[in-house]
């Protein structure tokens, strides 16, 4: 069964080359969407596996889009695809429940790969963010804010933090991967939560 996807955005060129360039991918787009609260109802009619959003929006901003369709369904899997990269965005929408974040500078091969990821339960972010996110932990967090973590775990849920994979992280650490995949089973477990994403904002939380 291929992915399900939902695209929302006002700009309608945009919002059309993204669709083409996840059709043209093998990725079923089932709706689309100009504005935050059609979303809300075309996720909760048609449950696509992956919401791509927007954040800036004339009805309905991305974030509070986000918030009502993870609060309905906390299955829901969204992508914030935006031109703004600055904290604030960033950390609202994860707040929010989103499992990416893009810049629209993006690469069209790089949203398709980013959609595909999110819909497999990953968390994804633009280079950018991913650094913004890593340079937080390495300096917000000291070793009393995260007391559940050891050291060890605290490296990990950095490089989680950026997005990347059990296969990744095991290079960079220079661990197995079970042991990758024992140390993020630990995180999630401590920190109370299902998934990567989650597991973000709870570190951040924390801090």
């Amino acid at each position: 069964m291929s992915l399900r996807a939902l695209v929302v955005d006002d700009h309608p060129l945009f919002r059309q080359g993204v669709m083409a360039a996840l059709a043209d991918s093998g990725i079923d787009v089932v709706g689309e969407a100009s504005g935050g609260t059609p979303a809300i109802e075309l996720a909760r009619r048609l449950r696509p596996d992956v919401i791509v959003m927007d954040l800036n929006m004339p009805d309905l901003g991305g974030i509070e889009a986000t918030r009502r369709i993870v609060a309905a369904r906390p299955s829901a899997r969204v992508l914030v695809l935006t031109m703004f990269e600055d904290d604030e965005s960033v950390f609202a929408a994860m707040r929010a429940g989103a499992r990416g974040y893009l810049v629209k500078s993006s690469r069209p091969q790089q949203i398709v790969d980013a959609v595909r990821a999110v819909g497999e339960g990953e968390a994804i972010f633009s280079p950018g963010v991913a650094t913004r996110l890593l340079d937080f932990f390495a300096t917000a967090p000291r070793p009393s804010a995260l007391p559940e973590l050891t050291g060890r775990e605290r490296d990990v849920a950095r490089l989680m933090a950026a997005g990347k994979g059990n296969a990744t992280i095991a290079r960079e650490l220079v661990l197995s991967t079970k042991t990758v995949r024992n140390h993020v089973s630990h995180i999630l477990r401590k920190l109370q939560v299902a998934d990567r994403a989650q597991a973000v904002n709870a570190l951040r939380d924390r801090s």
